[in-house]
């Protein structure tokens, strides 16, 4: 089943790559959607493709790689949006 989620994660996540290795996981786990920084420092994301592949993005969101400090994490589920290949949006 193809599901999308769309939110925000917050903490130390910008300046560290956040956005390029979110893009790289998604890629990998063969997702589609968006990453972008916001102005309040926070980084807004959606994503969508078969369920257990977004929920393990969904997870690797809530820890973030080494460099990235996860404080929050809100994501909630959307329409699908039929979006196809993951970009970093500026």
């Amino acid at each position: 089943m193809t599901i999308c989620l769309h939110g925000f994660v917050g903490g130390k996540v910008q300046g560290v790559s956040f956005r390029q290795r979110t893009l790289e996981e998604a890629e990998r786990l063969d997702l589609n959607g968006w990453v972008r920084n916001l102005a309040d420092g926070r980084v807004e994301v959606l994503f969508e493709g078969e369920e257990p592949a977004v929920r393990e993005l969904e997870a690797w969101l809530g820890q973030g790689p080494e460099s990235v400090r996860v404080d929050a994490l809100e994501l909630e589920q959307q329409p699908v949006q039929g979006i196809t290949g993951f970009v970093i949006r500026r």
